[in-house]
């Protein structure tokens, strides 16, 4: 039998809002001011719970640490930021504390103050990288790398100089047991090699 097409079916906007939300093929958040007000069951799956279990919840609390969420908040007020959209490749944490890599992308409903309300999503990329254990500035270095960055407009970027940045590379390199840059990118991103 064939189903009716969603414009003919009797459910009411909010209940086909409702159902898509719950629904996403994409873990989606509402955050307010950077607590979770609302998550989709692919959210709660992705970070190992129940939607209950994250209403309220700072977000802080599903970063590897307070200074990476304090690098990303930083992150979201710079100029490119307000424009209310913002994604990226990071690593978060589930309930139980693994750690896992994540795309995460967002959108402000409130760009002039980013953290008042916005939607974001988070999908799991894991499968793709591998996680190993990086400083804060290790995985700066590693994200603007993959963006194709020099180690000068790197050095320019985050305020280090080329030969730190050269530093943090070569100690990438190392953790990912890679040869050449090429080869770590395609690790850091998830390429084939």
């Amino acid at each position: 039998m064939a189903t009716a097409p969603i414009s003919e079916m009797t459910m009411t906007d909010t209940a086909l809002d409702d159902l898509a939300f719950e629904h996403a093929p994409v873990g989606l958040a509402l955050l307010d001011h950077r607590i979770l007000r609302r998550c989709n069951l692919q959210f709660a799956e992705t970070f190992g719970g129940e939607p209950g279990d994250f209403v309220a919840m700072p977000i802080a609390d599903l970063y590897p640490s307070q200074e990476d969420f304090d690098r990303i908040g930083t992150r979201l007020k710079q100029e490119d930021a307000k424009a209310g959209r913002y994604n990226d490749e990071r690593i978060m944490r589930r309930l139980n504390g693994s750690l896992f890599w994540c795309r995460v992308r967002g959108r402000s409903v409130t760009p002039v103050d980013p953290f008042q309300a916005g939607v974001w999503s988070f999908a799991d990329i894991s499968d793709d990288r591998p996680v190993v254990s990086l400083t804060p500035r290790e995985r700066d270095v590693a994200i603007l790398t993959c963006k194709g960055l020099s180690a000068k407009e790197i050095g320019a970027e985050l305020g280090l100089s080329y030969r730190t940045v050269e530093t943090h590379r070569a100690r990438l390199l190392s953790k990912f047991a890679a040869r050449k840059l090429p080869e770590l990118v395609a690790k850091l991103t998830g390429m084939p090699l």
